[in-house]
């Protein structure tokens, strides 16, 4: 339909719904998938922590550069023996399964999207497109208060511009797209 406007082609709330719930579930798989391992590596961190008078890291905030890291945003570190560093501790894992979570934030954004072309009932390839790039409207918000969220005293946490850019913009905007359109492609949303 030629003649409909863009803000009736974009499901602009169910998209910024389907972003946070994406943003949020993906962060709910890798806490549950990946909690117990993490509080087991910062035991030793969080020991010496506590023997010296300093704060633990929480294991919920650890679970979150995960979380960006499966976004292949990195984890930065200031100060310390050697100067400022990053890491995407998914990347230095000796082993496969953690490269597992890569697909965490991919499969849920694509899903997000069919869900809303789906939902919208959109039969046009541009159509879908936009509809599933909508999800960026929840993700991106999130992206940006966990950039902060996950950040431990000040001197651990996500890199602020990638995942702002990255994981708050491009992921959310080509999955989302990806997911649409295909949906489309499939006849998923024809009524």
């Amino acid at each position: 339909m030629a003649d409909r406007s863009l803000s009736d082609r974009v499901p602009l709330a169910a998209g910024a719904v389907a972003g946070a719930a994406a943003s949020l579930l993906g962060y709910l798989i890798t806490y549950v998938w990946q909690s117990g391992s993490v509080e087991e590596r910062l035991q030793g961190f969080n020991f010496l922590a506590d023997l010296f008078g300093g704060d633990p890291i929480p294991v919920w905030k650890a679970v979150g550069w995960l979380f960006y890291n499966a976004h292949f945003v990195r984890t930065r570190f200031e100060g310390g023996l050697g100067g400022p560093r990053s890491e995407n501790f998914i990347a230095a894992a000796e082993g496969g399964s953690l490269a597992l979570l890569y697909l965490v934030p991919v499969v849920l954004l694509i899903a997000a999207g069919v869900a809303l072309v789906v939902l919208q009932g959109a039969s046009e390839p541009a159509d879908g497109a936009l509809a599933g790039a909508s999800v960026a409207l929840g993700y991106l918000p999130l992206a940006v208060v966990g950039a902060f969220l996950f950040s431990y005293d000040g001197s651990i946490a996500p890199d602020t511009v990638t995942a702002v850019l990255l994981a708050g913009v491009v992921y959310p905007l080509a999955l989302g797209t990806v997911g649409g359109g295909v949906a489309v492609i499939a006849g998923l949303g024809e009524d």
